[in-house]
């Protein structure tokens, strides 16, 4: 399973190389990193896409957690949050085939950022499903080169992503309650 978490870190060298160690030190992929800093310069904020099952996420997030520069760890699969990549894609073009490409990039609502004589630039934002359609749709123009930034996501609250709580788990009950419940 995909899980999306985001990750407060104090904005200092060396942060980004012990995450990504941990990951790599433990056998964990990650599929997209983003960091950057927060409205408060001495914060970052990290967005990372990793796969794994439900053990894995929770090794992660103990792990992560351990780490003295981490200061919070916001698991947002299953919540709702808003998730938006970037991408810049560099396009060969004809004459005879432009129109199509702008076309295309309007139905996407893409922009175009530069144009040279064989070849488009396009920024395309979204969600990662776009992204990926969009290169499927530009493939057979001939793509000559494309950079991503991976997801950065918020939580859809009122509140910062990280001031939410986890949803509570079902209380299991007591033994001293099972056993009122079975006497008679």
């Amino acid at each position: 399973m995909r899980h999306t978490i985001s990750v407060l870190v104090e904005n200092k060298f060396g942060v980004l190389a012990r995450v990504a160690g941990l990951f790599c030190g433990r056998g964990y992929n990650i599929e997209s990193l983003t960091v950057g800093p927060t409205h408060d310069r001495t914060i970052s904020k990290m967005t990372i896409v990793t796969t794994g099952d439900d053990t894995v996420l929770e090794q992660i997030e103990k792990q992560l957690n351990k780490l003295v520069d981490v200061l919070k760890v916001t698991d947002l699969t299953g919540s709702q949050f808003v998730g938006r990549e970037l991408m810049l894609l560099k396009v060969r073009t004809t004459r005879a085939d432009r129109g199509e490409i702008v076309q295309l990039v309007d139905v996407f609502k893409a922009n175009i950022v530069n144009v040279q004589e064989g070849s488009l630039i396009i920024e395309v934002t979204g969600p990662s499903e776009k992204i990926d359609a969009f290169i499927d749709l530009m493939t057979p123009f001939g793509i000559i080169e494309l950079g991503r930034t991976g997801k950065v996501a918020l939580a859809r609250s009122s509140q910062t992503t990280e001031m939410l709580e986890p949803p509570a788990p079902f209380p299991e009950p007591s033994s001293a309650a099972v056993a009122d419940v079975t006497e008679p």
